[in-house]
């Protein structure tokens, strides 16, 4: 995929009601999108797809629904007060600030795609005698390039583990890293930017500060023991959310990928200590399953470990998908250890533990988390989805979103507005609506609203003519293949079901 794809993407989303630059007609805010007619309908059934899977597949995973608002305490114990923070760093002559461990590991990507290339021509060379391992072992080129990549990571590491902010900055220099804008490497010194947004709870002066929640797994930290007593769970057993959180991103860019204002889907898993690799080995090929069973390429993701731990970590990895300008995380997995808990155990001094009859004790559990974007594995949809094809009698752009999360799963189209054909087009959609999210539309010819269907992803279109009067048929076409067949009325929603099946994609995880 190409920057041209992603600008494709983005004009896309706008032109079919996905996407829209929040307070448009004021110029738009900065890093802030809002959801149209259709890019809600999508953003709901990604949601339903991960909530399914997550909560009604598993008997001992729960929802919840916690507060956008908290007691300040809760972020002062969690480290969020003291440390959530993203090192900036700015260039003198464009004015443009950027993440300065972003800028490294786009860098690092340079030299995976050497290695790539490296990769690509050996196999060529080679054919079915190509040994990919004594490759990268031997191929003076590749390790070269992996050096580099590993004197990164490790310098990166060491800076912000260390808080060594001048040997980040100087890891830039020395790799000769260039603003994408202006070309020129006069960088100013790093600096630690906080990510949280402050309010006052009212207009009371005096009022304490509070924070919008800059993500969701607090609300189910604080929770635990509400869910665990009033629930009678045993470990093990997960806590769900799904919600809004909010980060005062300086570097926002990328259309959606990265917003001020976001929606994650969090499950925290609560497991015995000791337990909590099996676990996290287990969410890790769990989620990334979750991803393929939507039929995307498995070349386009890959696992990325961390190369700094959060504070609260024993392990950690990035499920990474490539988007259009490379890859990107869309799901973090992480074993969170038993931080969180203790932390606010020992700052409110009330117990959160777990007694384990089997044990004969009571702990804190350990915690693995699973967290996804909402709004990135929008844009993977998205970006994943949108083609353009050669058909008979020119090109036509089609969304092939997989079946159950299209906006719609359905569209009925009377052939023409007259005759009677309305009318039974509107018979076949009121029958078909309290099952499938349906489309009706009857201007412009059957040829246009096709491609416009195709354009927003439906997977089914109904047409209704003038023999569907005479023998009670239609027109069924679908999205994919464009294939046409004439089926009975009552069949409908038999074949409607089977293409759009949620349960069906369920099953398969």
């Amino acid at each position: 995929m190409s920057e041209e794809h992603f600008k494709h993407v983005i004009a896309h989303a706008k032109e079919y009601g996905f996407v829209f630059p929040s307070s448009e007609i004021y110029d738009g805010l900065a890093a802030v999108y809002d959801y149209g007619q259709n890019g809600v309908e999508l953003k709901k059934n990604i949601r339903d797809y991960w909530w399914k899977s997550m909560v009604q597949l598993n008997e001992n995973i729960v929802g919840l629904d916690a507060a956008i608002f908290m007691s300040p305490s809760v972020w002062k114990t969690s480290g969020h007060v003291d440390g959530f923070n993203d090192p900036m760093i700015d260039n003198k002559d464009s004015k443009k600030r950027y993440r300065a461990d972003v800028l490294l590991e786009e860098h690092q990507e340079k030299y995976r795609k050497k290695i790539q290339k490296e990769i690509a021509k050996a196999s060529k060379r080679f054919g079915d005698d190509f040994d990919l391992d004594q490759f990268l072992a031997t191929n003076p080129n590749v390790l070269r390039n992996q050096n580099k990549i590993d004197h990164i990571s490790n310098e990166m590491r060491e800076g912000l583990e260390q808080n060594d902010l001048e040997r980040i900055r100087q890891l830039i220099i020395d790799e000769g890293i260039a603003c994408p804008i202006s070309g020129s490497k006069n960088w100013t010194e790093v600096r630690q930017f906080n990510l949280m947004y402050s309010t006052q709870m009212s207009a009371t002066d005096g009022e304490s500060e509070i924070y919008l929640r800059p993500e969701t797994a607090q609300g189910i930290f604080v929770n635990y023991l509400n869910v665990q007593k009033t629930g009678r769970m045993r470990l093990p057993f997960g806590i769900a959310q799904t919600g809004k959180a909010f980060r005062n991103e300086i570097v926002a860019r990328q259309f959606i990928m990265r917003m001020k204002e976001f929606e994650q889907m969090e499950m925290q898993f609560f497991v015995a200590p000791g337990d909590e690799m099996k676990w996290y080995e287990h969410w890790k090929a769990q989620r990334l399953q979750w991803h393929l069973n939507l039929g995307i390429d498995p070349e386009r993701y890959r696992y990325h470990d961390h190369t700094k731990l959060a504070h609260y970590a024993n392990a950690a990895v990035d499920i990474e998908y490539e988007f259009p300008f490379g890859f990107k995380e869309v799901e973090g997995i992480h074993s969170r250890t038993d931080f969180d808990l203790g932390q606010h155990q020992e700052s409110t001094g009330k117990k959160i533990q777990y007694f384990d009859s089997e044990r004969n004790e009571s702990y804190v559990p350990y915690v693995v988390e699973t967290s996804i974007g909402l709004d990135r594995m929008f844009l993977v949809l998205l970006s994943n989805s949108l083609k353009t094809e050669e058909v008979e009698g020119g090109t036509r752009t089609v969304l092939s979103l997989p079946p159950a999360l299209a906006p719609f799963q359905c569209a009925i189209l009377p052939l023409v507005k007259k005759d009677g054909l309305p009318e039974m087009a509107r018979k076949i959609m009121d029958d078909l609506k309290f099952d499938f999210s349906c489309y009706y539309e009857e201007k412009d010819s059957i040829g246009k609203r096709y491609r416009r269907q195709d354009a927003i992803g439906t997977p089914v279109c109904i047409t209704v003519d003038h023999e569907s009067l005479e023998n009670n048929d239609v027109t069924v076409r679908f999205r994919d293949s464009m294939e046409q067949k004439r089926v009975k009325i009552e069949e409908l929603s038999t074949i409607v079901s089977i293409e759009v099946s949620m349960k069906e994609l369920l099953k398969n995880l």
